[in-house]
């Protein structure tokens, strides 16, 4: 599939902004079954200094300064991507979660024991008995780690309720595991928190979703929205395979990955510092666009 994505974001300030720092991630990554083969940001007003770069996780990064009185932050990404179908494995044939666990705590060096880190709790998701209670009814003995992983995938999907007003950015994951309602930020980090309790690595992958309208309807402008989802460690010879609760589905060619860290603090696709503002009103939209859909 090959998608046009425009991400719009907006924000406007009750008192004039004198300086602005801000780092945008909206460059959606390289991976063996996603290109980019164009990738532009546009930004408004012009910044006085631009810089581009790769963070710790690999993911593409933009430092902006803006300088001069202004009210109005206007960032437009618009991206080119051609993602491929995989076959994901038989989860089945995929090794015990015990040997995955017990491999991020040996000696040396490996893809396993690199992948151990994200085996440790972050500033947004602790770890902790709630979390691995939730995880075990998933996580029989020697269960291949796919398969117990699409149970966890599953359970979330069925026991949570998707509902925007019950809970924003700075809602604990203790309190979404509680109340058994929130978004797809809420379920990621839910089920990193499950897995990472039982020790297993997992991280935060956040991207875009192509979504579908109802039958017969046109698609809205601005309907689509960033995503989010689990990526889980799962042995030397699979590497990481992601899984999305929300929807109770591992991710396809429908899904757009954008950037991946612990937890949603190394993934915001904008975050800055500014001198001024006061109170600010943010606006965001964002269009996948199956090609020839423009």
């Amino acid at each position: 599939m090959r998608y046009h994505i425009i991400h719009r974001t907006t924000y406007t300030y009750e008192s004039p902004v004198t300086v602005g720092h801000y780092t945008a991630r909206l460059e959606p990554r390289a991976l063996p079954q996603q290109e980019c083969p164009w990738h532009e940001l546009h930004i408004r007003p012009e910044p006085v200094e631009r810089a581009k770069r790769a963070d710790y996780f690999g993911n593409s990064t933009v430092y902006f300064e803006i300088a001069g009185a202004h009210q109005k932050l206007e960032v437009i990404s618009r991206s080119l991507i051609e993602v491929q179908k995989a076959e994901p494995p038989d989860p089945a044939s995929t090794a015990p979660w015990e040997t995955i666990r017990d491999g991020c705590r040996g000696d040396g060096s490996s893809p396993l024991l690199l992948a151990g880190e994200l085996a440790f709790p972050s500033s947004l998701i602790p770890v902790g008995p709630a979390f691995a209670d939730y995880a075990r009814p998933s996580f029989p003995a020697k269960r291949p780690i796919l398969e117990a992983v699409c149970d966890l995938n599953r359970r979330i999907h069925e026991d949570f309720v998707f509902d925007p007003a019950a809970t924003d950015h700075t809602t604990p994951v203790a309190q979404v595991l509680a109340k058994r309602r929130g978004v797809c930020q809420d379920f990621a980090q839910v089920m990193i928190a499950c897995l990472r309790s039982i020790g297993l690595p997992a991280r935060y992958v956040s991207g875009y979703l192509e979504t579908m309208p109802p039958p017969g309807q046109v698609k809205l402008i601005g309907a689509d929205a960033s995503h989010a989802w689990v990526s889980v460690y799962c042995g030397d010879g699979i590497g990481w395979m992601d899984a999305d609760p929300t929807n109770n589905i591992l991710p396809g060619e429908r899904h757009i990955t954008v950037a991946w860290g612990r937890d949603f603090s190394d993934v915001s696709p904008l975050r800055g510092v500014t001198i001024g503002a006061g109170e600010q009103r943010l606006q965001v939209a964002v269009d996948v666009l199956p090609d020839g859909g423009e």
